[in-house]
């Protein structure tokens, strides 16, 4: 397990202080901690250091990021659940290790509508496909009558197995009429690595990992998985403009321990809608491949709902298989 930890503060001398955080954390100390629940140098973890800093100015207060890791997430989510409710301990991650792992993996530890104060949405990511540069495949369509025809060698590559790319594939498959094995890698770059190097001929993965190689001209986006086109490829279409009606995103939220006072969790919410609707983090966020939003908790509960109501049905399809 690693943990690793950067601290962002603010000396006594900042200026405006939002309203309520004195008494807010009256009985405590000046130093809180946002656990990222994964290793340090990727997208997830630039968002929990920009929220860090940029919570620092506008609560005067300092946060520090401790990368928790192990058990794919799990063990930085249980940390936060047993820290003590006193608005010194918040998590940040990805949607899908919160409402996706409980319907995926057997005894993860944690409830994720029971066991946490909801603060917000942070940022979107997208999934896409993609193909080598050299492909004979220009569309979809043209992925789907070659899987089709060739159920031996349709293979795609994924992140891993269990998650969104995953159900995304298992759900093209379906709509193409046709059955398409994965290959489950560790982690989105070795996956594009082996698509760069015409190992594998289709990959299903975050934008993110893909969009570097695809303006490079090493690989080709055929499709995004949003409902409408992404702004990072305004000139790639959907997978629904492509003719199948498969969608499907990921983003990262923040969350309290059960039991946080609500003037903390209020403040810490209001802070966090404000900073991500600054130029400076929308922009940081932008490079990284994520658009910011900025929800309330209520918003990031009923978001998490409707993300268990989209994908149970394909996870349950999917039987054992699914389930990894």
């Amino acid at each position: 397990m690693e943990r690793r930890g950067f601290l962002w503060g603010m000396g006594a001398t900042a200026a405006a202080v939002a309203a309520g955080v004195g008494p807010a954390w009256a009985q405590g100390g000046d130093v809180s901690r946002i656990v990222f629940p994964f290793g340090a140098g990727g997208g997830g973890d630039l968002v929990s250091r920009t929220v860090a800093e940029a919570l620092a100015t506008e609560l005067n207060r300092t946060f520090v990021v401790e990368n928790r890791t192990g058990a794919d997430g799990r063990i930085g989510i249980q940390a936060v659940k047993a820290a003590p409710p006193d608005g010194k301990t918040f998590l940040i991650t990805t949607g899908p290790t919160m409402w996706l792992y409980p319907m995926t993996k057997d005894n993860v530890g944690y409830d994720p509508f029971g066991d946490f104060e909801p603060i917000g949405q942070i940022a979107l990511f997208e999934f896409c496909f993609a193909v080598p540069k050299d492909s004979p495949h220009k569309t979809l369509k043209d992925v789907a009558v070659w899987a089709k025809a060739n159920p031996d060698k349709a293979t795609y590559a994924l992140p891993g197995a269990g998650t969104i790319p995953h159900f995304i594939g298992v759900s093209l498959a379906k709509a193409f009429g046709g059955p398409m094995r994965h290959l489950a890698y560790r982690g989105g770059a070795p996956a594009i690595t082996d698509l760069v190097g015409n190992q594998i001929p289709l990959s299903v993965g975050t934008l993110a990992d893909a969009l570097a190689q695809h303006q490079a001209g090493s690989i080709r986006i055929l499709a995004t998985s949003g409902t409408k086109r992404s702004q990072f490829t305004p000139d790639v279409p959907t997978i629904i403009e492509s003719g199948f009606d498969v969608s499907g995103d990921a983003w990262y939220g923040m969350w309290a321990p059960k039991g946080t006072a609500k003037a903390q969790t209020d403040v810490v919410g209001a802070a966090l809608r404000k900073l991500l609707t600054r130029t400076d983090v929308k922009e940081r966020l932008f490079k990284a491949g994520l658009v910011a939003t900025g929800t309330n908790g209520d918003d990031l509960v009923a978001m998490m709902k409707a993300n268990v109501a989209r994908w149970k049905p394909v996870i349950e399809a999917g039987g054992d298989e699914m389930k990894k």
